[in-house]
């Protein structure tokens, strides 16, 4: 080998050297800032900001929470699979929607194909700053779930996503709409209507919380990948990309 190449080689090796490290001081500042960090990016027309939600609790306790089995959610996928992926969520964040939006045929296809197993796991997250919302659709949730088993659960997941309230007015969608959701879902009405009028699975929605919260979540999406915390991503787009790059 020339000296040229030599020297060409090093400094390749050098450079993938400094990449290393500077991932690993961004990942170390992520895991101990508390609270939410935020991203600005420079988009077409303007300056928008992802906040990246870390926990308070340290990412061991997390990862082990997320290890355990949990009654607390819906899963698809086989469950010898070669990765678990699970999300923490709640049904009103923004952020959850764009994630939602962006890996959801395709985790479905990779679930289908015993790539992967997803869990996702709704708690309510929000509702002490933007109303009742969070609570109601998870208790939808888990009134679907109880009611017409986890397949139509799943669909009615999607369909929370796809028909997702902003947060400047997540009243705009009704108890009413939530039954007419979960129809569409592939429930029978009776069997969910006064289940979701009365929250009847209130008690479902604060145990889901309760089992988020000692975890260590304090925001959403929370994801974990084979049992680590993923957040590989300076945004959803990332995060999404990346995390389906994993998984395929």
């Amino acid at each position: 080998m020339s000296s040229s190449s030599k020297a060409a080689l090093r400094a390749q090796k050098a450079a993938e050297m400094r990449a290393a490290q500077e991932r690993q001081e961004r990942r170390r500042r992520l895991l101990t800032i508390g609270g939410a960090a935020v991203a600005m990016l420079l988009l077409v027309g303007g300056i928008i900001a992802f906040s990246v939600w870390q926990q308070n609790q340290s990412e061991k306790d997390l990862e082990a929470a997320a290890g355990q089995p949990s009654d607390y959610g819906v899963a698809i996928g086989p469950e010898d699979a070669p990765h678990t992926v699970v999300i923490y969520e709640d049904f009103l964040c923004p952020y959850c929607g764009e994630l939602e939006a962006a890996t959801r045929e395709d985790l479905a296809s990779l679930a289908a194909d015993g790539k992967v197993r997803v869990e996702y796991r709704p708690f309510d997250l929000l509702s002490a700053s933007f109303g009742d919302y969070p609570i109601r659709a998870t208790n939808a949730f888990a009134v679907v779930l109880e009611k017409s088993g986890p397949e139509v659960a799943k669909r009615l997941h999607d369909l929370l996503y796809e028909h997702q309230p902003p947060e400047s007015d997540p009243d705009s969608v009704t108890d009413d709409d939530l039954v007419e959701l979960a129809v569409e879902a592939g429930a029978t009405e009776t069997d969910v209507r006064d289940g979701i009028e009365s929250l009847a699975q209130e008690a479902w929605v604060e145990q889901a919380t309760a089992e988020a919260k000692k975890a260590g979540v304090t925001g959403t999406p929370t994801v974990l990948l084979d049992g680590q915390v993923f957040d590989d991503g300076r945004n959803v787009d990332d995060l999404a990309a990346n995390l389906i790059a994993q998984v395929e």
